[in-house]
């Protein structure tokens, strides 16, 4: 199984921004957790900070994996160019957020690609992304 892991922005910062809301662990060393616990999971990883390069990548990968677990960051609430995106792409997508975006500022509350996404997981952490992996090999 071929699964994309692709980050927006600020995720980069994970470790570093916001402990009190995102943890201490970096995304890089969850991933070799990840990894670890899922040998025979080939996970790639892709973060960025730029709208349109999101958008070049779930293009890119969207009809060779298995699935892509996104974490769109703080484009979650205001990008239609991501929810066309996921909509062209055969690859089903899973929206993860680290924090439970309902229990923030309201603006949190509403995903603009959700309705694109096979399912969502918000509020477990970095866990969420454990969340996402083990509803695709269900």
């Amino acid at each position: 199984m071929k699964i994309q892991i692709i980050n927006g922005p600020n995720i980069n910062l994970l470790g570093k921004r916001e402990p009190g809301i995102y943890g201490n662990q970096s995304f890089d060393d969850y991933l070799q957790t990840l990894r670890q616990r899922y040998p025979d999971v080939e996970i790639a990883y892709y973060q960025s900070n730029h709208e349109g390069a999101l958008v070049d990548k779930l293009q890119e990968v969207g009809f060779e994996v298995d699935g892509i677990i996104f974490n769109a960051g703080a484009y979650t609430h205001t990008s239609i160019a991501l929810q066309d995106a996921i909509r062209a792409i055969k690859a089903p997508v899973i929206e993860v957020h680290i924090s439970n975006v309902f229990a923030r500022e309201e603006y949190r509350h509403k995903s603009m690609i959700s309705c694109a996404c096979k399912g969502t997981i918000v509020g477990f952490g970095l866990n969420s992304y454990r969340l996402a992996l083990a509803s695709f090999l269900d």
